[in-house]
């Protein structure tokens, strides 16, 4: 593959992680009103993987890995999909859509700290920036008590938190795993995992099965649109660039997500949006210039040492 050919793929695999995976929030709110969050999840996956594994049939693509391969896609499918999104879209039965995705904004900081702890990989200047923007955007964030003075919505953001490690720690891990070498097929045996666990959560807290067709027309377009694009289109353009570009660049489309998921929230579900979330979302938008952008901050030498 030449060098133009894997520039447009990255655009358009950033495309895919910044504005579909933004949309997903909005999607999942819709859809985990009427159904049960592990159910909601398990059954986007498991059929996206499905899917996925047709298409990889009638394309001639082959499906076959090894052991050691699919030993990583299950603890890959795991950190993202079962905890990284199961309870995700658990929470956001407690937190709205766009303010779920602006803590999730925080997550490029957290792989950055992550790589720090378990790489000693050394964080540059410019990133410290960064860091420090994401984390003055967070306080604004979740200092507002008219939005968290719910209690259920003060452990929805923490489990959401938790999620962000589970999210953070896998993409450092993908990063070096030996995983199938085909996106698309690497993407279907982690979905398929990752589905299949969610399946196993669904039944041992007692959700209940109802069937698709009784589901109402708004859920059924949403779990839809969440399985085709959301899953299977966004999901093998995050495996695809986690494999050509750094695990902190490719977190970056959390700071983008959310503002997708903030304008979707409120002009379909009419979330609040107050002041102080959008400077915290300025703020956090700020920060991904300073982390992902390859400029060093410049030292004068009379400040040298």
């Amino acid at each position: 593959m030449t060098k133009p050919n894997n520039k447009v793929l990255i655009v358009l695999a950033f495309f895919s992680i910044y504005v579909i995976w933004g949309s997903t929030y909005l999607l999942n709110k819709i859809a985990v009103t009427e159904l049960p969050p592990f159910k909601l999840a398990a059954i986007r996956f498991l059929v996206a993987s499905i899917l996925i594994f047709i298409i990889a049939k009638i394309l001639g693509i082959g499906i076959a890995i090894t052991r050691k391969q699919f030993k990583n896609t299950v603890i890959a499918g795991f950190l993202f999909l079962t905890f990284g999104n199961g309870v995700v879209v658990w929470a956001l039965k407690y937190v709205d859509s766009g303010f779920a995705a602006l803590e999730i904004s925080a997550q490029p900081l957290v792989v950055l700290l992550l790589m720090r702890f378990f790489e000693r990989k050394k964080i540059q200047p410019m990133s410290i920036v960064g860091i420090v923007l994401g984390m003055i955007g967070m306080y604004l964030l979740v200092s507002q008590t008219e939005i968290i003075s719910n209690e259920n919505t003060i452990i929805g953001l923490l489990m959401i938190f938790a999620c962000m490690i589970s999210w953070g720690y896998s993409s450092i891990f993908v990063a070096k795993a030996d995983l199938p070498s085909n996106f698309f097929v690497n993407t279907g045996y982690q979905m398929l995992a990752g589905g299949t666990m969610l399946l196993i959560a669904s039944f041992l807290f007692g959700e209940q099965w109802t069937n698709p067709i009784e589901w109402s027309g708004k859920v059924q377009f949403s779990m839809l649109i969440l399985i085709t694009f959301g899953s299977i289109v966004a999901f093998t353009s995050f495996n695809y660039l986690l494999k050509n570009v750094s695990p902190e660049k490719v977190a970056t489309s959390t700071y983008v997500n959310p503002i997708i998921a903030l304008l979707l929230g409120w002009y379909f579900l009419e979330e609040q949006i107050t002041k102080q979330s959008i400077i915290a979302a300025i703020v956090l938008l700020t920060g991904v210039y300073f982390i992902n952008t390859t400029k060093k901050l410049t030292r004068y030498s009379r400040f040298r040492k």
